[in-house]
């Protein structure tokens, strides 16, 4: 890192750019994913420099930053292109709620406002155990989260914990400790012997079709299709890992629960 705290940082996912914001340090971000829009100012002050799983390399480096700010695996090749090209670079990989929290705390420290982070974390956790408890003793719906439609993938970890967080029981939770997407491909049969009570349904980067899912060979057996219970959340609110899922993405999931 050339310098600490890093004055110049490019954000290649959108849940640090979020984070950086609500810290109030977002000035020191001077690149971005082309996928960050929260919070909404950031798509006329920033220059876009990276989709998800490429990056316009020359044009990270022509930003001179002090740190680059990548996710897992899947920016592993743009993460080893910036290191050998000199800069620094911190990877996250965080997967669950606990990791989530754990996150915006790293990037507080690794901004030099630690305290800030702290307090920002443990905000959203009082908030969640709020919640939690709010929906304790209430009857709970069973809960399919679809992540994308061809082929079926069931939701990530922190999306299943939300779930039973906002009243819901997710009807594939073994699934969700699958780190990779591969690894959470259901088979359509296994969805409609979950006979969940509620659908919901994120397609990444593309518009959910609620009739295209009710539609499915003998998906008409399952309670959530029968009484028309298929609800769309927006993906920049509850599959990017970060503060967006633990607010409004959680809010998105308690309303679908509440209209049950």
């Amino acid at each position: 890192m050339k310098k600490f705290p890093p004055e110049r940082i490019v954000c290649l996912t959108e849940e640090t750019v979020e984070t950086l914001y609500l810290l109030g340090e977002q000035d020191r971000i001077v690149g971005v994913s082309g996928y960050a829009v929260r919070p909404t100012q950031v798509r006329k002050e920033k220059p876009r420099v990276s989709a998800f799983t490429s990056a316009d390399i020359p044009k990270v480096l022509a930003l001179e930053p002090d740190l680059v700010l990548t996710f897992s695996d899947l920016q592993a090749d743009i993460a080893s292109d910036l290191i050998r090209a000199g800069v620094a670079v911190h990877a996250f990989n965080q997967r669950d709620v606990a990791g989530i929290l754990a996150m915006i705390r790293t990037l507080g420290a690794l901004v030099g406002e630690a305290e800030k982070a702290a307090r920002l974390a443990n905000g959203l956790e009082t908030r969640l155990r709020e919640v939690a408890c709010r929906m304790s003793g209430r009857a709970r719906p069973k809960v399919f989260f679809e992540e994308w439609d061809e082929p079926l993938i069931s939701g990530i970890g922190w999306v299943s914990e939300l779930i039973g967080i906002a009243g819901g029981d997710d009807v594939f939770p073994e699934h969700a400790r699958q780190k990779a997407a591969k690894d959470r491909i259901v088979a359509p049969q296994a969805v409609i012997e979950a006979a969940p009570d509620i659908i919901l349904a994120s397609w990444c980067g593309k518009k959910v079709r609620p009739e295209r899912i009710a539609a499915r060979p003998g998906w008409d057996a399952i309670p959530a299709v029968r009484n028309q219970r298929i609800v769309e959340i927006k993906s920049p609110l509850i599959l990017q890992p970060g503060p967006a899922a633990l607010t409004d993405g959680l809010d998105a999931i308690m309303a679908a629960i509440d209209a049950c």
